[in-house]
């Protein structure tokens, strides 16, 4: 038997979910909203991200909600995702896209060509549509061209979805890798779906390159006891200080979309780059700066390592 994983859909909506809320939903893997059209891009991406990474799941896929009619258009919307996955979530070839399918009279050679177009692009390619619609679509010929094929089918109303759907009520289709059966997972307002094949947890666990932590250059601690603080969603607590600090180690540092080394890679900064930053932290054995990005977004960088709330080295300069 596959092993079965609760997979959770995220967007906009679930934006309020705090971290306490994802341990008490228990899933393991997430499929979050990059976009919508040409015009659409979730806001919330990072911190749906951060989220629920911090309540425990440990795999991603990213969707984009279909809105074209024609090819040229599909193709058009394909590179919109694209563009805006990689700028929001660092998404790297191989990562799993999926076309949210769910209006009427969206052609099948459509979708074919917004799933060719992430094919070519490097990714894995997915498929979502309901089982009401599902007979819009020739299953056949998408299926040579997707990955992963999600399907939604639940009892229509409000009461609150169980983890462990009723199997009774799962539809007859072909090819399924992930069942969607509620649209209120535990009464938290978020959709709720488990796997059902290999092949699905799979893809939701792409390989990836470590890096290797920076190599420390011995410094002066730091005393934070000055700075105006708060405590974040994740229970980090973080002090104020605007400055700019330049990379001195050799081999640069990773800048991160959170502050911890399992966050998802930016990129890497080399030896003599300068980060402008507006707070810092003490959090999993390292000192941490926040960068200010564009779209409120922040990238995050150790600065030297740290053993209990007291810098232990720095692997650059700070300047005002």
């Amino acid at each position: 038997m596959a092993n079965r994983e609760t997979v959770i859909d995220l967007a906009s909506f679930q934006a309020s979910l705090t971290v306490q809320d994802y341990k008490n939903i228990g899933a393991t893997k997430a499929i979050v909203k990059i976009s919508e059209n040409t015009n659409y891009v979730n806001p919330y991406i990072r911190s749906l991200i951060d989220r629920s990474a911090g309540g425990g799941v440990n795999g991603f896929a990213f969707y984009h909600f279909g809105r074209f009619y024609n090819d040229s258009a599909a193709v058009a919307e394909a590179n919109y995702f694209i563009a805006n996955a990689k700028r929001y979530a660092n998404v790297q070839p191989g990562t799993l896209l999926i076309l949210d399918a769910e209006i009427k009279g969206m052609p099948t050679s459509s979708v074919i060509a917004f799933l060719q177009t992430l094919r070519n692009a490097g990714y894995h390619t997915g498929f979502y549509t309901y089982k009401f619609l599902l007979p819009e679509f020739n299953l056949e010929e998408i299926h040579k061209y997707a990955d992963f094929f999600w399907l939604a089918a639940y009892p229509l109303g409000d009461q609150p979805g169980p983890r462990v759907p009723d199997f009774n009520y799962f539809p007859s289709a072909n090819y399924v890798d992930c069942w969607q059966h509620t649209d209120n997972l535990l009464g938290y307002k978020v959709d709720g779906s488990i796997t059902l094949t290999d092949n699905a947890v799979k893809l939701f666990n792409p390989s990836e390159v470590k890096v290797e932590a920076p190599k420390p250059t011995p410094a002066p601690s730091q005393n934070s006891s000055k700075y105006d603080s708060w405590t974040d969603d994740l229970g980090v607590k973080w002090f104020k200080e605007s400055g700019k600090f330049t990379i001195t180690v050799d081999e640069g540092i990773v800048l991160r979309w959170g502050a911890t080394t399992n966050s998802s890679k930016i990129g890497v900064l080399p030896k003599g780059s300068v980060v402008k930053y507006d707070a810092f932290c003490h959090s999993g054995g390292y000192v941490w700066i926040r960068q200010p990005r564009e779209n409120g977004q922040f990238g995050y960088l150790p600065t030297g390592e740290d053993r209990n709330g007291t810098r232990l080295n720095y692997w650059g300069k700070f300047t005002e």
